[in-house]
């Protein structure tokens, strides 16, 4: 048995020096996090390691969305799984419209008189959505038709991608590095309700369960799977329900803010995927409760200050 050792704090001390103490500790939320940084490193050291990053929440309108692009862009993550909403803020913001800091304690009807939407403490513009259905209809029209027809999520979001010219964009760096962006939920969002619209005038039909075929090869080709997943929900069980084709995933790292009493996905501990056949018996899996917009920075800046 070890004992608990105590934190020390230092002038000048990088991200990495602070996970280290943490490390020391090893119990709570601060052994998990240094635990969470190690697993971080493996998977992005580790070349025999496919690993996936699922993203829920409002985790570009957080702030998280250069993150994303720069782990794209040196090859850490080889495929997303997002939730729509990401995928719109994504776009948005490569069409010039920027989040904007508001206030829990908002009057939502002078925000609703100004054309203004909020998530929590951030703001968007409603002309931004505006802009985004004119993104989509002309981005499905330059799709010949018969392309449009049984076409799957993950290429009509590599066709958004080829068409954006944010070089900051995921959908931009995904498409140029060739890394496949799923998203089960791309009906529950803006972009969704935009192709169904289009839909109503035009040819086209999407085929998500096209999506599973490239799913399914990947885990299949894989050495190990790794999983980052932030939040839980529909992208979580993508992922580890995908893996199950391997009998789990070797490594995973959870951030939550949901509990797991009510029974939840999004609550529930990686090990619970176990019984699953969704983890490895052995896997090294993490699960860190608290918000991705403070812990999610701090373990990547860790990991990169970390990796040899």
């Amino acid at each position: 048995m070890k004992n608990v050792k105590q934190m020390s704090l230092e002038t000048k001390m990088s991200v990495g020096q602070l996970i280290n103490e943490m490390s020391k500790t090893g119990v709570l939320g601060a052994g998990r996090l240094a635990k969470g940084v190690d697993v971080l490193v493996e998977m992005f050291e580790d070349k025999n390691y496919t690993v996936f990053l699922g993203i829920s929440g409002p985790a570009v309108p957080g702030g998280l969305r250069k993150i994303f692009g720069d782990l794209i862009d040196r090859g850490y993550v080889n495929a997303v799984v997002s939730n729509g909403a990401n995928i719109v803020h994504d776009i948005v913001e490569s069409l010039g419209f920027k989040h904007i800091k508001g206030e829990f304690l908002a009057d939502d009807e002078k925000l609703r008189e100004k054309k203004i939407g909020r998530i929590g403490d951030i703001y968007i513009q409603q002309k931004a959505f505006e802009a985004l259905e004119k993104k989509t209809y002309a981005v499905l029209k330059a799709i010949p038709e018969k392309e449009r027809i049984g076409i799957s999520i993950r290429k009509l979001l590599y066709e958004f991608g080829k068409s954006i010219k944010d070089k900051e964009s995921i959908l931009f760096k995904a498409s140029k590095r060739g890394v496949p962006i799923f998203c089960p939920g791309f009906v529950d969002s803006m972009l969704g309700l935009n192709v169904w619209t289009f839909s109503q005038l035009n040819k086209i039909s999407v085929d998500s369960v096209a999506d599973l075929n490239e799913l399914s090869n990947i885990v299949f080709d894989s050495k190990k799977t790794g999983a980052i997943i932030l939040g839980g929900g529909l992208t979580k069980h993508y992922i580890l329900g995908a893996n199950i084709l391997r009998e789990g995933v070797d490594a995973a790292i959870q951030i939550t803010l949901d509990r797991p009493e009510g029974g939840s996905l999004s609550g529930a501990p990686l090990e619970e995927a176990i019984s699953w056949r969704k983890a490895k018996e052995k896997g090294k899996l993490v699960t860190i409760i608290g918000d991705m917009t403070i812990i999610f920075p701090i373990m990547i800046a860790a990991a990169f200050e970390k990796i040899r």
